[in-house]
């Protein structure tokens, strides 16, 4: 099997970052301030699974939360996924 066919779950960082942004009674608007991007744009990147690094790391200063870290356990679950198949 592929590594695509075994995955259980997929990573949605633009989702990621709006679930901490809801926790912490904050907009979108204000994020978009926060990091001197247009709104309307920005809106439209956090619906993307994907990201620049360079906008991720503005992201996780601003926020005070490493959303590297997110991609980074969902890599470490799905090489472990990938190691044990035909186990």
């Amino acid at each position: 099997k592929s590594l695509f066919m075994v995955q259980r779950k997929k990573i949605h960082i633009g989702e990621i970052i709006c679930q901490k942004l809801k926790t912490e009674g904050r907009t979108k608007k204000w994020l978009a301030e926060q990091v001197h991007c247009n709104q309307s744009n920005f809106c439209k990147l956090l619906q993307k699974p994907t990201m620049d690094t360079g906008l991720l790391m503005l992201i996780s200063f601003v926020l005070q939360e490493n959303f590297f870290s997110h991609l980074s356990n969902y890599c470490n679950d799905n090489h472990q996924v990938k190691n044990n198949i035909g186990k």
